[in-house]
């Protein structure tokens, strides 16, 4: 199942606050990335937050797995989880 997921950052954090995770957050993400969980990470251009899109069998590991991101631990972001699915509106084309 594709999820996507969009950070959300706590309000009032601060850089100095992100700072002593950023290291660790990069090795994580980079750990699911060689896992085949994580299949695209972005940063968004009109604010400063992530976007990841996440291969898992449902919506309880992608919880977990956002879980195991220490930004996430140090609770200074959450997640937005959008599961999604196929796009099927082409079938009207053959129809």
């Amino acid at each position: 199942m594709k999820i996507l997921a969009l950070e959300v950052e706590r309000a009032g954090a601060t850089a100095g606050d992100f700072e002593p995770h950023l290291r660790a957050e990069a090795a994580q993400a980079w750990a699911l990335q060689q896992e085949g969980i994580l299949r695209e990470i972005y940063f968004r251009t009109d604010q400063h937050s992530a976007v990841l899109m996440l291969e898992c069998a449902d919506l309880a590991q992608a919880n977990t797995v956002l879980a195991s991101m220490p930004l996430v631990r140090a609770g200074l972001i959450t997640f937005e989880v959008i599961p999604l699915g196929p796009y099927d509106g082409f079938e009207r084309l053959f129809a």
